[in-house]
């Protein structure tokens, strides 16, 4: 996860400093602060659901050889697999990283996102 947050840097600078820099400095406006968060959870949306609908892979899962599966089939994720993904890492972090812990006690370690998305995070060899 940390590998994943330094390589959204960029993304996350084209995609949100450099437009919030442009409307700052040609037309001196700034958007409220909820058009912001909405812009980043959909930028972010894009990112991970494209991915993973597309290879099952971010940049970081590349890197370390992981891919996102359907823990049904095996093959591709569904495009609402990938959705319900998405909403409840988030929902697994807010909760103070709950999600993230019950691959602690899982039974095939996997995150409990996954396990409620029916998706599964598997070596690719």
């Amino acid at each position: 996860m940390v590998y994943e947050s330094l390589l959204l840097i960029g993304v996350l600078a084209a995609t949100l400093l450099l437009p919030y820099l442009l409307l700052g400095l040609l037309w001196q406006i700034s958007p409220p602060g909820w058009v912001e968060l909405t812009h980043l959870f959909l930028v972010l949306a894009v990112y991970f659901i494209w991915l993973w609908r597309h290879g099952g892979q971010t940049l970081a899962m590349k890197t370390w050889r992981l891919q996102l599966v359907s823990a049904i089939t095996g093959g591709t994720v569904t495009l609402s697999q990938a959705v319900l993904r998405y909403v409840l890492c988030w929902l697994s972090l807010f909760f103070f990283g709950a999600g993230l812990i019950w691959a602690f006690i899982d039974r095939d370690r996997q995150f409990l996102h996954d396990r409620l998305a029916g998706t599964r995070i598997v070596f690719k060899e």
